[in-house]
This record gives C-alpha cells, structure tokens and sequence, in this order.
C-alpha cells in the first residue's frame, strides 16, 4: 500500500490510500477543479478514484464529497451521523458504515474507529492487508485506550498534530474557539502526536510517519519537529502532509527484521 495527501489542514483535506486493487479516497474539502489540479500534480485522475470514505461531516472533509461523486458516479462510504449532511442528491452512493466493524473494500479490511471529536458520528479508518497496517488518524482531542490499541502495529501511519498549545493560548482565535480546539473534542497538540507515536511503536513496526492537519495560525513545522524528534529514531521515512500543496506518494516495503526489534 502507498498514501498520498491532497492537502490537508483546516482549508481543506483529501488522502489517498493506493491498495493495490484500487485508490480510495478519504474526505474531500475541496472543489473539483481543485482535485483536479491536485491529482495531475501526483500524475493521477479522477477516473484513477475508486471509491471514498468520509471521517465526518465538517466541510474541509465533507465539502467536495457530493460533488466528486456525482461526476464520477463513486460510492460514498460513512457512518449515519455523517450521511445526516447529505443533501438528497449527493445520498444515492452512500453506503452506511459502523463503527468497529471492519469492511473488505479494494483488496483491504478497513476498521472504522470512533474518536472524540465534535461531530455526529466522527471516525477515522486502519487498513489491513496481507499483514501490512496502515492507519489514518486525524480530527480527535483525546486519544482513548481503544484508538491506541487498534492503531499499535502499524507500519504506516499518517497522524495530526494540529497546534502547538503556547501558540494556541496566545494566539488570535476567541477564547471559545481556543477551548474547542484544545479541548477533548477539538485536536491533537504536538506533545499529544508525540506521546501517541511513541506508544503505538512500542516495538519498533512503524517505518512511515506523515504528519498532517498542521494549523496555520497555531503551531510551526519546527515547533512539530522539535517535538516529534524524542520519539521517531529508527523510523525510516518521515513526512509532512501541508494544506497547499499535495504531498506526492509515499511508500513503505516492510522490513521483516524490525518485527523482532
């Protein structure tokens, strides 16, 4: 499997995820010229897009969804409380998917895992195939010890860290926003991601990391490497998905040795 990022960050989000049988697309918050222009920068099409899942309903997710579907006629995948923002038009490809119950789609089992987040019914997805995981985790103010265990074990990963939390209480946003993104229900602060990655790689299998949803207004790519530089020695690849360009693929071969680590 390989990933690639549209962009990502409160503007906008699009991930793809390369199975092997078909490229799946998680979320779309942007318009299709824009996915359009993307996609020919990572030498793909919209034709390329298999299907798409939807982590939740807030526009830099959910946005594009509608759209893309109906020009290419491609299956929507999410839970009810998500499918709630569904304009009749958009719901003819929805396919209603639960929480904690995995699903075979191109090639892959894909896990819906629940988050806390403040939306309906927010989740974000692990993939597993042939031995390989991959997890996708963003948009979550907590980390529960659910999420760590689904998501131990991966080889690939692409995680949040969203602000960093001096920038955050010091910056320009109302108290009540800052309280929304700090809180349980907002997003993850580097010391947070950082915490989350040493944990899942308890044994060494991570040999991918791609940092996303990184704000603008509140945190600094330095401030994200400063604090992700205790906890990421013997990861062999890492990246940073950023909102206004695409990251190009990303692929991981797994090393049978780093098993045994």
């Amino acid at each position: 499997m390989r990933i690639a990022s549209l962009g990502s960050g409160s503007g906008g989000n699009a991930t793809l995820v390369d199975t092997g049988d078909g490229i799946i697309m998680i979320d779309c918050g942007f318009s299709v010229v824009e996915v359009e222009r993307r996609l020919e920068r990572l030498s793909c099409s919209l034709d390329d897009i298999a299907a798409i899942l939807v982590t939740h309903e807030h526009s830099d997710h959910l946005g594009g969804v509608g759209s893309i579907s109906l020009k290419k006629n491609l299956p929507v995948y999410l839970t009810h409380g998500t499918a709630q923002r569904l304009t009749d038009r958009h719901s003819a490809t929805a396919q209603i998917i639960h929480a904690d119950q995995p699903f075979e789609l191109h090639g892959v089992s894909i896990h819906p895992v629940p988050v806390p987040h403040d939306a309906r019914e927010p989740v974000q997805f692990v993939f597993s195939k042939t031995g390989f995981k991959l997890g996708v985790l963003t948009d979550l103010g907590s980390l529960t010890a659910h999420i760590m265990d689904l998501y131990r074990g991966c080889q690939m990963l692409l995680v949040e860290a969203n602000h960093d939390l001096e920038m955050l209480m010091n910056g320009p946003y109302p108290v009540s926003l800052k309280k929304r993104v700090g809180g349980r229900w907002g997003h993850l602060n580097n010391q947070q991601t950082a915490e989350f990655v040493r944990l899942v790689n308890g044994e060494a299998n991570l040999q991918t990391l791609v940092i996303g949803h990184i704000s603008k207004q509140n945190n600094h790519l330095d401030r994200v490497k400063a604090c992700l530089s205790p906890v990421i020695g013997g990861i062999d690849q890492i990246h940073y998905a950023l909102q206004d360009s695409p990251l190009d693929w990303v692929s991981c071969e797994v090393h049978q040795e780093k098993k045994s680590a």
